[in-house]
């Protein structure tokens, strides 16, 4: 009787955190297995193990608390890894030496598995003066290309992918060029980016007031604060980028504000840390906790709840003692105040379970109350912890107590803090759960509502053949299993739900949340630009901390889709495989016209020709064919390969301009080099601008940096705008949620 509610779920576990033997044998025979991995390594750090692994098991039993993914995949096996998963590294100098110092310990934290997040409104504003060197600063947004091919080169090496913030603030004189870095579809493409809006800024644009771009003292711009928040919100409602970051709200509310200040925040928003900041993560499972679902009187017990967090907040103190950390400044930051992220997942499911609605008014209020007994649960257990095992270091029970989040809380908790002390800074965080959500049994992700009641996902099989099998939600399952028919009473999906609705669960969640929340506001396409920046207006009004949207169009994508339309015809070879044609490709005429280019890359010993010939349709030029040739036998293989390969997209026809930004985008471990005063970071990304300059030259390209960043001719498959390919499994089930691309099909999340 195995213990997953979905094959989907059981796929997860043996994929990302059944611990494994490096030829693939399995280790853990079962998830069980991995659940007693888990205890004994947290409990090892006891001293009592034996006392508390016992009750560590029965926690993550059915799913009931759920480690974030390092924490499962990473503890107990001896693995060099941190089991972090939230950093934000220390304060940018404002010289080359510290900048470049900076950026190697962010590789060092990437090449871990950490995700990072910067704050570059420490870095002078291009064309500011440097002095002692008689030249200008380049600024802020050349660093972070910077940023952007470490992270490349890291993942290329073979390790993590990895996810990586940038902050700005909106007072920084660089900011304007900040908020358009994302309409280049081939620039900063493993970055978020967010905006650090401070409460002036806000008043001044409810004002209609003037706002100054100010650096070091110096004015460098006013303008009306108005249009300032209009542009954030136009790239955000085009390219779902930037997000916004109420920092003032976040430092005001810390329960750290007396020891720290913060300026940024890690990949997906929910964990705000200062300079070398550390923070791991956890949820409770609210859906596995509802007993008598569907039924007279619904309900989330509360002792169990409680008893449930208590253990689950000591298992995530004892992570702090049990992992290793990239950095010792890491280490150190993060035991002297012992912060935890616990949040939780299979929210909206266990709404549905209870007969709530998401978004209503009932739901708001439910959810309220769970998250404030969360909170207190959280709270007094690391006091408990406290008696026992001492405070963080840092701590100072007045000025903690003032802060803003401590101060809504209940009495008999500050008078338990304020007598014993606490053994975490802050303790309560909301973060993505997209994989180990689908782990648990597909629940829903986090706070956000149900995105899909069912959808049909492909699975590759051993001997090469595809089947289909239907993913269900959760609560959708126990609905079924107690013989409801169609969809519960309750049930409503991220589809149809108002973006106010999703503010106000954000906003009620938040109230008792001491960090932050990773939450993706889904907008409809077709929302007006005026009332797509009321939602952002509302989050600052309501009380959250940062806002994130994401409204499906050409550029982002589509979300999600749940209808499974029939496909296009497909070709059959005679060997019995599928290959799918995605247009009919063109003909080739006898004779064509194109040209031949020279590119001598650097330290090689003989130059590569490339040789595009075109092919006229409907009066147009467009690239046909392509050839590359070198004498060097070293390129022999990948350059007969990489011929065949875009000759064969190109004859496909519609805009094949994708090909150019995927070239561009590849980056060598081993270094790129300079050509024309310009880095280029492969000898494949100088193919690339080879073909793009050609593409330019007739016409196919209005200029450069104007190709697709995706494929269009996949919407030809389904019959629909698909959006964006999983890059892992190639299924295009990819959604935003929680601030990730995430895919439904095999849980793969941009974030990790």
């Amino acid at each position: 009787m195995t213990r997953f509610a979905a094959p989907i779920a059981e796929q997860i576990w043996d994929m990302k955190y059944r611990l494994k033997e490096a030829d693939g044998t399995p280790v853990d025979a079962s998830v069980e297995a991995t659940w007693a991995r888990i205890a004994g390594a947290l409990a090892a750090v006891e001293k009592e193990p034996a006392a508390w692994e016992g009750r560590f098991a029965k926690a993550l039993e059915d799913f009931r608390f759920l480690p974030a993914g390092r924490i499962t995949a990473g503890a107990g096996t001896a693995r060099s890894v941190t089991l972090f998963n939230c950093f934000v590294m220390g304060t940018i100098p404002d010289t080359m030496g510290g900048i470049f110092d900076a950026l190697k310990e962010a590789a060092l934290t990437m090449q871990q598995g950490g995700g990072i997040g910067y704050d570059f409104s420490t870095i002078r504003p291009k064309g500011a003066a440097v002095h002692g060197v008689a030249a200008d600063a380049s600024g802020p947004l050349s660093f972070m290309d910077v940023w952007d091919a470490m992270c490349r080169t890291i993942m290329s090496a073979g390790s993590r992918r990895g996810a990586m913030m940038a902050t700005l603030r909106c007072d920084h004189p660089d900011v304007e060029a900040f908020i358009e870095a994302k309409s280049d579809a081939a620039r900063l493409r493993m970055f978020n980016l967010s905006v650090l809006v401070t409460d002036p800024f806000m008043e001044a644009v409810k004002a209609d007031g003037p706002w100054e771009l100010v650096f070091d003292g110096r004015v460098y711009k006013t303008l009306p604060a108005r249009d300032l928040w209009n542009r954030i919100m136009k790239a955000t409602y085009d390219y779902a980028e930037p997000g916004v970051i109420f920092i003032d709200r976040i430092n005001k509310m810390n329960n750290l504000a007396y020891a720290e200040t913060i300026a940024a925040t890690n990949p997906c928003g929910e964990q705000p840390l200062p300079p070398y900041g550390a923070c791991l993560l956890g949820s409770i499972n609210l859906a596995r906790l509802v007993r008598d679902p569907y039924g007279e009187a619904p309900h989330i017990d509360e002792a169990e709840l409680a008893e449930l967090v208590g253990d689950a907040v000591r298992m995530m103190d004892n992570t702090v003692d049990a992992s290793r950390f990239p950095l010792e400044e890491q280490r150190a930051e993060a035991q002297a105040k012992r912060r935890i992220g616990l949040g939780v997942t299979g929210l909206a499911d266990a709404l549905v379970m209870l007969g709530l609605e998401y978004g209503t008014d009932d739901a708001v209020a439910q959810t309220r109350t769970w998250m404030k007994a969360i909170a207190r649960a959280a709270y007094l257990a690391s006091v408990e912890i406290a008696k026992e095992k001492g405070p963080f270091p840092l701590f100072d029970a007045e000025p903690f107590l003032a802060s803003g989040t401590m101060a809504q809380m209940d009495d008999d908790v500050r008078e338990a803090i304020r007598e014993h002390g606490i053994r975490n800074a802050l303790l309560t965080s909301v973060a993505p759960t997209g994989t180990i959500s689908l782990y648990a049994g597909n629940v829903s992700s986090g706070i956000e509502p149900v995105f899909a009641a069912a959808y049909t996902r492909k699975v590759l099989q051993k001997d090469g053949s595809r089947t289909e099998e239907e993913v269900v939600d959760y609560a959708l399952q126990i609905w079924r299993a107690q013989g409801g028919e169609g969809l519960p009473p309750a049930f409503i999906d991220a589809q149809t739900l108002s973006p106010a609705a999703h503010v106000r669960m954000q906003a009620a969640a938040q109230e008792w949340v001491d960090s932050s929340i990773s939450k993706t506001i889904n907008v409809p396409e077709d929302i007006g630009f005026e009332a797509f920046k009321e939602v952002y207006l509302q989050a600052y009004e309501t009380g959250c901390k940062g806002c994130t949207t994401y409204r499906p169009n050409d550029v982002t994508g589509s979300v999600l889709s749940v209808s499974q339309e029939a496909p296009a015809p497909a070709l059959v070879s005679e060997e019995g495989g599928e290959v799918v044609y995605l247009s009919e490709p063109l003909e080739r005429p006898t004779t064509l016209e194109g040209n031949t280019y020279k590119l001598k890359w650097p330290e090689s010993e003989h130059a590569i020709y490339i040789t595009i010939n075109d092919v006229i349709v409907g009066g147009h030029r467009r690239p046909f064919e392509i050839f590359i040739n070198s004498k060097n036998m070293e390129h022999f293989a990948w350059t007969v390969a990489l011929t065949r390969m875009i000759s064969a997209v190109f004859r496909r026809g519609g805009d094949v301009s994708f090909v150019v930004e995927e070239l561009k985008a590849v980056f060598d471990p081993r270094g790129g080099a300079w050509m024309k005063g310009k880095y280029i970071p492969s000898i494949l990304a100088a193919i690339g601008g080879v073909i793009e300059e050609h593409m330019v030259a007739i016409g196919f390209l209005e200029a450069a940096g104007s190709g697709l960043k995706s494929d269009p001719q996949a919407e030809l498959l389904t019959g629909r705008r698909p959006g964006k390919a999983c890059p892992s499994c190639g299924s295009y089930e990819l959604h935003m949620i929680e601030g990730c691309m995430t895919c439904a099909s095999c849980g793969f999340s941009k974030c990790g």
